[in-house]
């Protein structure tokens, strides 16, 4: 099954084609919102691979937390293609992307995955990374700046993208589209298209308009 991974939700954007029977992939990445296109960019990819867009069985798409337009833009694009074309979409966390990157890298321990959530906020989750793969030891949370400052000095792994830019201590580390799709191949479930949604933990605030004003 050749395996389209979209993964948006961060800076380093991605996408990548694996085929799970040869193990073979192809990867197309690029740094910003305002460059390339993700249709660019799948474009790219598929002439990359060698193969047409009617090859394409299965979309990945990484739900975030992370960057709000990128990942809808990502739900956007796999929904498009599953209108058009008979594939099977699947919704992955984009931490547990950046768990698995890890894991394949040969990272082992307890690691913990931050994601800027604006406001002084980050989304934290908690990972135990062994021989056998990982595991969650943490659901993900909204946290504010001093719990990623106190598990550092406690001297826990911190790892996300942009960090740096917050925490001179962490490390930068991003989901990717080709480990993404590496995912999705793993498991048989997949979703209707409209099941599709960011990972978004905050409830979205409505602000009541006053009422008109008439004059006369």
């Amino acid at each position: 099954m050749k395996i389209l991974g979209i993964e948006l939700s961060s800076c380093l954007r991605s996408v990548a084609v694996y085929d799970n029977l040869s193990g073979e992939s192809s990867a197309v990445r690029d740094i910003g919102i305002k460059s390339t296109s993700v249709f660019g960019m799948i474009s790219k990819v598929l002439e990359q691979a060698g193969i047409g867009p009617e090859q394409i069985q299965q979309i990945a798409v990484g739900l975030g937390p992370g960057s709000y337009t990128g990942i809808r833009i990502a739900i956007s694009a796999a929904q498009g293609w599953g209108l058009a074309r008979d594939v099977k979409l699947k919704g992955i966390s984009s931490v547990e992307c950046m768990a698995a990157g890890a894991w394949r890298e040969g990272r082992r321990g307890d690691v913990y995955f931050a994601v800027d959530a604006q406001r002084r906020e980050f989304y934290l989750e908690g990972y135990v990374l062994d021989d056998d793969g990982w595991r969650v030891s943490s659901k993900l949370a909204l946290v504010g700046t001093s719990c990623i400052e106190q598990l550092m000095r406690n001297g826990c792994r911190v790892l996300g993208p942009g960090l740096k830019e917050f925490f001179a201590d962490t490390e930068e580390f991003y989901p990717d589209a080709e480990t993404l799709a590496k995912l999705a191949s793993k498991s048989g479930e997949f979703m209707a298209a409209e099941e599709l949604k960011p990972i978004y933990l905050r409830p979205t605030a409505f602000i009541k308009a006053p009422p008109p004003r008439f004059s006369g």
